[in-house]
C-alpha cells in the first residue's frame, strides 16, 4: 500500500494498547509465569510429600518438623536454572523450549544428587527425595504448561507492537536481514518510509517502501504504528526530523537502529558504526564503578579457589587418560593477549597433538579438528580444558567472565580485518562470557565479527548480575557439548 503526498493537517491521536508487549515486558511475563509454575509446584511438592508420610500427614506441623528451609527457596532456584529460557527469540521456539526446560532440570537433579551423596552422614530429612521429585517432575510439567501457553497466545499479531523502519538504505537493510533471520518475529513489520522517492513502491529485504516522511504521520494513524526504527544512514532531512518529532509527540517510540539491533540479538552493529563511535558512544556507556570492580575481584578469588579445588580431584583421571592415549605432559601453557594488550601464560589440559603446529604457525579451532587427540576432543566439547585457568583467574591476569583470550598473532590479523577489535582488551579476558554461551568458537574472519560483537555488547553494558547470568548459562554450555 502506497500513500499519497497530503500531509495531515491535525495530529492524530494514537490509540495505545497496552497488550502490545515490548521485548522488556515480554521477558518481565515469562519470568512471572515461570515463577507462578514454580510456586504452584512448591505448594503441589509439599501436599504429595507429606501425604506419602507414613507418621504424619501434611499439616502445619508437617512443614514446620519436616520442611528444612532452604525448600522454599526452590521456585527462586527453578528461575536461576531456567536463566537461559529468557532471551524473548529462544523462548518463542517450542523446541528450544522443551530443550531449556529438561536442560534446567537436569542441571537441577545433578546438583542435588551430589549434595546427596557428598553429605551423607547428616540426617537424610535435610534432602527429602520425595519432596524434591515432586517439585522437578511439577515443576518441568507447568512450566512446558505455561511456555507453550505463551507461544500459543502471545506470538500472534495482536499481542505484537506494530513497528516502521525509517531508512530503507545500508543500515536498514541490516536490520532487515536481521529480522527476516528470526524464526519468530518479535514484532509487525509494517513497511519502510524513505525520503528517496525513487525507492517508493519498492521492495527491501522483502518489505514494501510505502511512503516518505510527508506521509509519516497518517501511516502512523491509519496502521497504529507503536514503534519506529530509525536506520538513516546519513543525515536526516529537516522534513524527516519534524515528523519523527510528531511522532514522538503522539506516544510513538523512536529507537536508533543500533539499539532495536541490540535489542534484537545482545549484540552491538560493529559494521554500521561511524569511526568515532567508540569515543562518543562506546567509552562513556562501559565505565563501572568501583563497587563493581571489588565485587567481581572477591567472586573472582572466590571461583578460582573453588575451581582449583575441582582441578585437584578431577587432574588423577584426566592425567591418566592423556597420558594413555598420547603421553606427555597433560597441560601446556600459551602466550594470550590480557587487558590492555598485556601478554601473559595461559594454563590448560592439552587436548590437541604434540605436533599440531609444528610449523608455529597459530590456526583456528575448527569443528571436530583432526588435531585434537581422543581424550582432547571430549575436554574441549564440555570445555574441561579450560578449568586449569582458574590459576589465571587467582593470580589476577583473567577473570570468570570476559571475552574469550586470543593469541598476540591472531589479535594482530583480526586488527587489520575487524572494526573495532581492539576494545575487546578495555577488560580482562574470562574462562567463560557472553560470546561464549552465545555463540562459541569462531573460525572465519565473518564469525569473528559477530563474536566480537558479543563481546563489545558485555563491555557495554556489564553489570554483577550480567556477569551471575554468564555464569548461571554456562553449565548448560558445557552439558550441551558445544565446543571445539
Amino acid at each position: 500500500m502506497e500513500y499519497g503526498d497530503s500531509m495531515t493537517e491535525s495530529k492524530p491521536v494514537l490509540r495505545t494498547r497496552l497488550w502490545q508487549l515490548r521485548l522488556s515486558e515480554r521477558k518481565a511475563l515469562l519470568l512471572f509465569g515461570d515463577f507462578l509454575a514454580a510456586s504452584i509446584s512448591l505448594l503441589t511438592a509439599l501436599y504429595l510429600w507429606g501425604n506419602s508420610e507414613r507418621f504424619m500427614e501434611f499439616g502445619w506441623d508437617f512443614i514446620q518438623r519436616r520442611v528444612p528451609l532452604w525448600f522454599f527457596v526452590l521456585p527462586f532456584i527453578w528461575l536461576v536454572l531456567m536463566s537461559e529460557q529468557y532471551d524473548v527469540h529462544r523462548s518463542n521456539e517450542l523446541g528450544k523450549t522443551i530443550r531449556g526446560i529438561v536442560i534446567a532440570a537436569l542441571i537441577g537433579l545433578v546438583v542435588y544428587l551430589f549434595f546427596y551423596f557428598y553429605y551423607a552422614n547428616p540426617p537424610r530429612s535435610l534432602l527429602p527425595r520425595r519432596g524434591i521429585a515432586s517439585f522437578l517432575i511439577t515443576v518441568s510439567i507447568l512450566t512446558l504448561v505455561w511456555r507453550l501457553l505463551y507461544i500459543r497466545i502471545f506470538t500472534t499479531p495482536q499481542f505484537m507492537r506494530r513497528v516502521l523502519l525509517i531508512g530503507g538504505g545500508m543500515n536498514g537493510r541490516v536490520i532487515l536481514k536481521v529480522i527476516n533471520e528470526l524464526a519468530v518475529k518479535p514484532f509487525v513489520l509494517v513497511g519502510i518510509v524513505d525520503d528517496d522517492h525513487r525507492k517508493l513502491g519498492t521492495f527491501v529485504e522483502g518489505f514494501q517502501v510505502i511512503g516518505a516522511s510527508e506521509q509519516l504521520i497518517q501511516i502512523i494513524d491509519e496502521n497504529q504504528i507503536s514503534d519506529l526504527i530509525v536506520a538513516i544512514s546519513g543525515e536526516i532531512q529537516s522534513s524527516m526530523f519534524q515528523a519523527l518529532l510528531t511522532a514522538q509527540e503522539m506516544g510513538v517510540e523512536i529507537i536508533p537502529m543500533p539499539t532495536a539491533y541490540e535489542d534484537l540479538l545482545s549484540r552491538v552493529p560493529i559494521e554500521t558504526l561511524e569511526a568515532d563511535w567508540i569515543v562518543r558512544t562506546f567509552v562513556d556507556q562501559s565505565r563501572v564503578n568501583g563497587f563493581y570492580q571489588a565485587a567481581k575481584r572477591l567472586i573472582d578469588i572466590i571461583g578460582a579457589l573453588v575451581g582449583l579445588l575441582g582441578v585437584l580431584v578431577i587432574l588423577p583421571f584426566i592425567a591418566l587418560l592423556t597420558v594413555l592415549d598420547d603421553g606427555w605432559p597433560v597441560f601446556y601453557s600459551q602466550t594470550r593477549c590480557g587487558r590492555g594488550g598485556q601478554l601473559y601464560k595461559i594454563y590448560k589440559f592439552r587436548t590437541m597433538r604434540r605436533d599440531a603446529e609444528a610449523d608455529g604457525k597459530p590456526r583456528w579451532a575448527a569443528e571436530k579438528d583432526t588435531r585434537a587427540t581422543r581424550v582432547g576432543s571430549f575436554l574441549r566439547k564440555t570445555h574441561i580444558d579450560e578449568l586449569p585457568q582458574f590459576l589465571n583467574v587467582l593470580r589476577g591476569e583473567m577473570s570468570l567472565i570476559g571475552p574469550r583470550a586470543e593469541r598476540p598473532e591472531l589479535v594482530d590479523l583480526f586488527q587489520q580485518h575487524v572494526p573495532f577489535y581492539r576494545a575487546r582488551l578495555l577488560v580482562k579476558p574470562g574462562i567463560s562470557g557472553w560470546a561464549q554461551v552465545n555463540f562459541g568458537y569462531a573460525s572465519t574472519i565473518q564469525e569473528t565479527i559477530i563474536k566480537l560483537e558479543y563481546d563489545l555488547y558485555y563491555i557495554k553494558h556489564r553489570t554483577l548480575w550480567m556477569d551471575i547470568v554468564i555464569l548461571m548459562l554456562t553449565p548448560a554450555n558445557m552439558l550441551g557439548l558445544r565446543g571445539r
